[in-house]
């Protein structure tokens, strides 16, 4: 499969571009500075590319089987800028006809109680509520589309850590384990990121992933 990668820099983004390219997978990413990529695939590019372009992002993605957004925010800009590329990512796919959009998006938004969203908690660190705010919001945008995506919120604590292969889905409630935590390791999250493109499941709604 031939796959588009938006943010295959990042810490997330890194992982599900290795997970593609250890099950065979063509993987072109598109970066704001390319030259960072330090994966050496003959079946791996970086390309330099701006998300919230929609002409640019479609001239990158044609020919490809499908588009994974790891799109992150850089310091200096604001989260509105997440639903600014979720409407540019929309109108990229459906000028170019690829044929699915995966979004790498925030935990915040998912339910911890029925109306209570985990970003609403006390425990919510304050620094990650603007973005999770903006998450949010651009998954709005996602709902009201009419192209074929999904989006995938992580646990509510991902970190660098070991590639089991298992993990346990949800929908829009956090998933927890008997300890009452929700947590997956960034392999593992790249895995099931994978395993969704591979057999889907979740089409044109969100999931999410934890142990």
């Amino acid at each position: 499969m031939k796959i588009a990668l938006i943010g295959g820099t990042g810490r997330i983004g890194q992982r599900i571009a290795l997970e593609a390219l250890k099950r065979g997978h063509e993987v072109t990413s598109i970066e704001r500075n390319p030259e960072r990529s330090t994966i050496n695939d003959p079946h791996f590019k970086a390309v330099q590319g701006d998300a919230r372009d929609a002409a640019q992002i479609a001239n990158l993605i044609a020919g490809n089987d499908l588009l994974i957004s790891a799109f992150g925010t850089a310091g200096n800009q604001p989260d509105s800028v997440l639903s600014d590329v979720a409407r540019a990512l929309i109108q990229a796919v459906k000028q170019t006809g690829v044929k699915r959009l995966i979004v790498v998006g925030g935990a915040g938004s998912l339910e911890v109680a029925p109306g209570v969203q985990l970003m609403d908690t006390p425990e919510f660190p304050e620094a990650w509520k603007s973005n999770a705010r903006g998450q949010a919001e651009a998954l709005k945008v996602y709902r009201a589309s009419d192209v074929n995506w999904t989006y995938v919120s992580p646990a509510g604590l991902i970190e660098p850590g070991e590639r089991t292969g298992t993990y346990r889905l949800g929908t829009d409630q956090l998933v927890t384990d008997e300890k009452g935590e929700s947590r997956i390791s960034m392999e593992d999250f790249a895995v099931a990121i994978l395993d969704e493109v591979e057999k889907p499941q979740f089409e044109r709604r969100r999931f999410t992933a934890a142990y």
